[in-house]
């Protein structure tokens, strides 16, 4: 690991917005699950129409979908936060380079170099 060095204030402010978008993730996937709760509830005794079924289907897919997401940020923001507990926070996972500066305020939850990421969304 060589080269950048963060500031002790720039790695408070991201932790502070690291432990910020983790409440809202955590939020967000409540919610989603609460609506779920909510509509089969509504609907729970009523007859129930092919394109109910089909409509179901497909919001249940979308929900899969955002839940993968979540799981994913949330695992990214621990990590993230782990980082910065012990003093690899800026630094690749994958190649311990340093991450820029500008992509860690953009994501704080950045653990690889943009490079590095592209490969890995490849691989999905």
């Amino acid at each position: 690991m060589t080269g950048q060095t963060l500031s002790a204030a720039f790695i408070e402010e991201q932790r502070k917005r690291l432990l910020e978008m983790q409440r809202d993730v955590l939020g967000s996937e409540e919610n989603t699950i609460g609506a779920e709760r909510d509509r089969e509830e509504a609907t729970g005794a009523e007859a129930e129409e092919y394109e109910d079924d089909a409509q179901k289907m497909e919001q249940d897919i979308a929900n899969q979908a955002l839940r993968n997401v979540n799981q994913q940020r949330i695992a990214d923001i621990q990590r993230a936060l782990e980082k910065i507990a012990d003093g690899t926070y800026g630094f690749s996972d994958e190649s311990g380079d340093p991450i820029p500066i500008e992509r860690l305020k953009a994501l704080p939850e950045a653990v690889v170099t943009v490079q590095e990421q592209s490969v890995r969304d490849a691989r999905q």
